[in-house]
């Protein structure tokens, strides 16, 4: 069966992918299930294989992990988390199908290793488009101090004319006295 035939298996793996010490990482049930066996099953043959899958491979989770996961699937009545949970990283995941050595391991074993490429080439995608808004960003706010400085300069110019003061009509007694006294010689 080709992944054009089952697209399902790739969209639910992805789903199955998680974040935990900042690695991208499968729970032990959750590759189980992938693979077509036990939970139990697959922990067995990776403890028979413990030399086979170093800690950057698959690693159990800390009490305090798997405490916060159990809380975070609470909703989540498909996931059955044990008290502390085995999860794997691509390789890990990879090493596990070689082990189980089964034809579905194989080739639900392709279908893991896309899903952790396609979210790679999302997380690469999400990385340079945060790097072009912010180069963005960065020239929008150059422009910005300029297009002030400008606006400040044309502001001016964009103000009406200043209305001169009105003169009043009409004498008043101190200008006509004051013409009076400089207009007289004597």
């Amino acid at each position: 069966m080709t992944e054009k035939q089952n697209p399902y298996v790739v969209d639910s793996v992805e789903g199955f992918i998680l974040t935990i010490r900042n690695q991208k990482v499968i729970l032990d049930s959750d590759l189980a299930r992938v693979y077509g066996v036990q939970t139990k099953a697959l922990n067995q043959a990776i403890k028979r294989n413990a030399d086979r899958f170093p800690p950057d491979f698959a690693f159990l989770l800390t009490h305090e992990e798997a405490s916060r996961m159990r809380s975070q699937f609470v909703t989540s009545s498909k996931r059955h988390i044990s008290s502390r949970p085995r999860v794997f990283t691509e390789h890990g995941a990879m090493m596990a199908a070689t082990i189980l050595n089964s034809p579905q391991a194989v080739r639900m074993s392709l279908f893991i290793v896309r899903a952790f490429v396609k979210m790679r080439e999302r997380l690469v995608m999400t990385h340079l488009l945060e790097k072009h808004l912010a180069e963005i960003d960065r020239k929008l706010l150059s422009h910005d101090a300029s297009l002030r400085d400008v606006y400040e300069r044309i502001r001016p110019l964009l103000l009406p004319p200043p209305v001169p003061p009105k003169r009043k009509i009409g004498f008043r007694a101190e200008e006509s006295h004051a013409k009076y006294r400089v207009g007289r010689k004597g």
